[in-house]
């Protein structure tokens, strides 16, 4: 995809969305069961979608959680739920509406108080800490859609696990939702807006504090405070605008926080490659603002909308790519969790950086390869079986200090947050380590390109079996590995992934676009790297 002449720029006031006209349509519009594209449907996060489009409205929304309520009652799940949302403009309007029929259902609610906002990782975190404490389950809904364009809005579900829910739930939740909307939501319960405040199963709750003060079993915050480094921290303008400040003054930290403050409509942000408005925290256009402002800090980073993902910049390289970040903090953790058995594996999903494999290898520890989505980790972090579980998409967590399990779900506030630790304790940012790991493991390039597919031809790349390659040889090199299950846990990873020694690539349709995605890595050079992208497409155009 070429670049868009906006890419890396401030957004120009055109741009930007008319507010009020996305919330009227939330209320207005009303999708049509019969349009595929204005059913509820989850993806691996979620229903998401634009109110202007019909594809995320009240009527959605109110489908949804009765179909989460009824999901609960027929799962034993009656403790509280923990609800947070993010600042997109459809997920307040969203939120209201949620509570509207838990409210009616009976279910125990909290959400932030003042209407404030939650990030994804501190539900997990609330869900957790509840469920080891007490007898009755748990669980919780993140009203986000991530990175996504200010136009878009998101709904989630994180059963009691604390995680993403699997496609075991989903598939229930998403089948309930749209047989509501097919019979006009006649079923759904929901109490006036006006008595959301005085019902005693809804509750406004404090989720900053009790995060904000655990963070100190899961990160070395005395060595941040202790070293003074320079701190640079962009809320850009997510659901933690109250966590970074929050922390700088409970640790006495070094810090200078960025766009913390309420603009719906992103204003702020540096256009993303394709000239659009996206939260997206590793994307170097996105992040323009930030890396430009590099020099000021010892380390800077920032967050996607609801905090899950990490971006962390250093003086030596500047936004670094997430596979590297992942292979340093991998390499770090280990080395400085004194704690933490030799045993723990290390997850990684099929289409991140086989650096990590040879960091992995060179500390004799294992590697468990899933297929994309952070949910293929939960029962690992939850087991302690594994103390990483990380995403060539930024998204990551770990365990704490003492072995035991932070969160469930990606947390992008510890994933910066060790960045700092990383840079204070050895006097050496994450990109200096980096550099350190080429001159002993290689320096491999990584790229995703993105390729035009009908429906029809994503259901192919979605149904593929290794017999469907024919090639024998990839780049030059013989093909080692054709994949379409995980080596990790044997899940269909939905697409294709094919191996050779020093490259590899692997294909999948996406969930949301009319597109198909060719992930590759050499660890040769450029060239090659664009040789096994041109193959991989050859052989993509023989299936259809």
């Amino acid at each position: 995809m070429s670049l868009h002449p906006y890419a890396g720029k401030l957004a120009p006031k055109e741009m930007l969305i008319n507010v009020p006209e996305y919330i009227s349509a939330y209320y207005m519009k009303e999708p049509s069961v019969e349009n595929s594209t204005e059913r509820v449907s989850f993806g691996t996060s979620g229903h998401r979608g634009s109110s202007v489009k019909r594809s995320f409205n009240e009527a959605h929304i109110l489908a949804v959680t009765q179909a989460v309520c009824d999901y609960r009652k027929d799962a034993g799940i009656d403790g509280t739920l923990f609800m947070g949302m993010d600042t997109h403009p459809l997920s307040y309007p969203a939120q209201l509406t949620a509570l509207q029929v838990l409210a009616a259902n009976g279910v125990e609610v909290c959400y932030a108080k003042d209407d404030g906002f939650t990030p994804t990782p501190v539900i997990s975190h609330a869900i957790l800490t509840h469920n080891s404490e007490g007898s009755a389950l748990c669980d919780g809904i993140v009203i986000t859609p991530s990175h996504n364009p200010p136009s878009d809005g998101g709904f989630k579900y994180n059963p009691p696990h604390g995680g993403p829910a699997d496609t075991d739930v989903t598939d229930i939740i998403e089948a309930r939702a749209n047989a509501y909307l097919e019979n006009g939501l006649g079923d759904v319960s929901k109490v006036p807006l006006d008595e959301i405040g005085v019902m005693p199963n809804i509750k406004q709750y404090d989720f900053v504090t009790p995060y904000v003060e655990d963070l100190q079993n899961v990160i070395d915050m005395d060595v941040i405070a202790e070293s003074q480094i320079r701190i640079g921290a962009d809320a850009m303008g997510g659901s933690g605008l109250e966590y970074y400040p929050a922390i700088k003054k409970r640790y006495g930290l070094n810090m200078e926080v960025f766009h913390n403050t309420l603009d719906s409509t992103f204003s702020f942000m540096h256009c993303d490659k394709d000239g659009k408005i996206r939260m997206d925290c590793s994307s170097p256009y996105a992040m323009a603002g930030l890396v430009a402002l590099k020099e000021d800090f010892d380390i800077a980073f920032g967050n996607d909308t609801d905090f899950d993902r990490h971006g962390i910049v250093t003086k030596s390289v500047g936004l670094m790519n997430p596979n590297h970040y992942l292979s340093v903090a991998i390499a770090y953790l280990s080395s400085n969790r004194s704690q933490w058995s030799a045993d723990l594996g290390i997850g990684k999903t099929l289409v991140s950086s086989s650096m990590i494999d040879r960091v992995a290898a060179d500390m004799n520890r294992q590697v468990i390869e899933v297929p994309v989505g952070f949910k293929w980790f939960v029962d690992g972090l939850v087991k302690g079986t594994i103390l990483f579980g990380g995403e060539e998409s930024a998204g990551a967590s770990f365990l704490r200090k003492d072995g035991t399990t932070w969160s469930t779900d990606k947390d992008g506030m510890i994933m910066n947050l060790l960045a700092a630790e990383i840079t204070a304790k050895t006097k050496r940012d994450p990109g200096e380590h980096y550099l350190d790991m080429t001159e002993k493991f290689g320096a491999p390039i990584y790229a995703r390109i993105d390729a035009p597919a009908t429906p029809e031809q994503k259901a192919i790349l979605k149904k593929l079996s290794p017999e469907d390659v024919k090639e024998q040889t990839l780049a030059g090199e013989p093909i080692e590995a054709i994949l379409t299950n995980a080596p990790g846990n044997g899940a269909a990873i939905g697409g294709l992934k094919v191996v050779a020694q020093n490259g590899w690539f692997a294909l999948r349709p996406s969930g949301t676009e009319d597109i198909y995605k060719i992930y590759a890595e050499s660890f040769i050079d450029e060239m090659h790297l664009v040789r096994i992208q041109e193959e991989a497409k050859a052989m993509v155009s023989k299936l259809f």
